[in-house]
């Protein structure tokens, strides 16, 4: 049995049959976790939906900035974007089923592997939050998704404020604040405060700011923390992060990463993605 994470699809379906048939990924031996934003700006985000969905409890998948505004859209509380390619599963006769089901995916995993803590998240990790922490964090939230109020909260999910966490936050401030780290986050200050404009390379930081993983003191340091959502950071495998967002839909491959025994047993595999969109 083997465990495989799995980068940013964004709807590039055959990218990720090509993927699945070169792990020889069996549903009734192996595991997969899909590291968030499943949908949008790739040619078929409902046939990415469809097939995840289909493989039931051997893939679980966590939700992305992506994956979020479709529930957005779908509930009348956004508009479509220009380049955003989810209008087949909003026309869909399955509409409701996938969105359920999406819904009711998660913000965040973990598991324990060698002695050591895998976190799983979309794209960061605040530097205060412990593990737990952040497990805590993404069940609150979960919990609204998945309730009879989610269309409230889409309602007040979005903006930049607050841009860092208080243990006192509380209502719709608290969980945008969740929401921003789990599935927005690249760059915060030494103290935690989020910016949200820059999405260059970690090497290009604006001033005052760091990538959330090199912050000192960074309470998940002990763990691995496998994430995505950062095509322009690309892949990247150290000691203690994972990432996994190599840009398939600009053009890119689409990631895997098979784990071992022990979290220091790695083995990246990748595909080339052939439908990619061009940017702009």
């Amino acid at each position: 049995m083997a465990l495989y994470l799995i980068g940013d699809v964004q709807g590039c379906d055959v990218a990720l049959g090509r993927l699945l048939d070169t792990l020889d990924f069996s549903p009734s031996r192996d595991r997969l976790v899909l590291l968030g934003d499943l949908i949008n700006r790739g040619p078929d985000s409902l046939a990415v939906l469809r097939r995840v969905r289909a493989l039931g409890d051997s893939a679980r998948s966590l939700l992305g900035n992506h994956d979020l505004h479709l529930l957005g859209v779908a509930h009348g509380v956004r508009k479509p974007g220009r380049r955003d390619t989810i209008a087949p599963i909003l026309d869909a006769p399955d509409r409701e089923p996938l969105l359920d089901w999406l819904r009711h995916r998660g913000m965040a995993l973990h598991e324990r592997i060698g002695g050591r803590d895998l976190l799983m998240v979309h794209a960061g990790v605040l530097p205060a939050w412990t593990v737990e922490d952040t497990m805590a964090r993404a069940r609150e939230l979960e919990a609204v998704l998945r309730g009879p109020n989610l269309g409230n909260f889409l309602q007040e999910m979005y903006g930049n404020e607050p841009a860092a966490w208080s243990d006192d936050l509380a209502g719709s401030a608290r969980l945008r604040v969740i929401v921003n780290t789990l599935t927005r986050l690249r760059f915060c200050s030494a103290h935690g405060v989020m910016e949200f404009e820059a999405k260059d390379s970690a090497a290009e930081a604006p001033a005052g700011y760091m990538p959330w993983f090199d912050v000192p003191g960074r309470r998940t340091a002990e763990a691995v923390v496998a994430f995505g959502h950062w095509s322009t950071l690309g892949w990247l495998s150290r000691p203690d992060l994972l990432s996994t967002d190599t840009g398939c839909v600009w053009g890119g491959c689409l990631t895997a990463v098979r784990i071992g025994a022990t979290l220091e047993e790695r083995e990246r595999i990748k595909v080339r993605c052939t439908q990619a969109q061009a940017p702009g």
